[in-house]
C-alpha cells in the first residue's frame, strides 16, 4: 500500500538530458516564465557537479558571464522546465566536483578534451 503511495509521488525522469558527466560543456534550453509569457533561455557552460538523490538529482554549470564575472546555475534533472540539453563537447577529468575551475579565468580555465568519443571501436 505505502510503496503505491510513494510510486505516485515519484517524480518522472526528463527525458530531454541526456547522460551528464563533470566537465561536459551543455547547453540548457530552460523555459522561463515571466507574467502571463513564457520563452526560452539558453545557459551554455561546463557542467561541475551532478548531485544524485532520487527525486531531488541536479546538476549545476558554470559558466563566464560578461566583465569575467562567473555564474553557476543548478538545474533539477527531473523539471520539466528543462525543455533539453544538449552535450557541445566532453572533457577529460579526473575529479567529481569541478570547485577549482573558480578560480581560473579565460584559457586558463579550459579542459582537455575528452576524443575517446568519436573514435571507432
Amino acid at each position: 500500500m505505502t510503496q503505491e503511495l510513494l510510486k505516485v509521488w515519484d517524480p518522472q525522469p526528463n527525458p530531454n538530458i541526456p547522460e551528464l558527466h563533470p566537465g561536459d560543456t551543455v547547453r540548457v534550453h530552460a523555459r522561463i516564465v515571466e507574467g502571463d509569457r513564457e520563452r526560452i533561455q539558453v545557459f551554455q557552460g561546463v557542467v561541475m557537479r551532478i548531485r544524485g538523490g532520487g527525486a531531488n538529482a541536479n546538476f549545476t554549470v558554470r559558466r563566464i558571464a560578461a566583465h569575467g564575472i562567473g555564474v553557476e546555475r543548478t538545474f533539477l534533472f527531473n523539471s520539466p522546465r528543462i525543455e533539453r540539453v544538449e552535450v557541445l563537447r566532453r572533457a577529460k577529468v579526473r575529479r567529481a566536483q569541478l570547485y577549482f575551475l573558480r578560480k581560473y579565468r579565460g584559457k586558463a580555465a579550459r579542459l582537455k578534451e575528452d576524443r575517446s568519443l568519436f573514435e571507432d571501436k
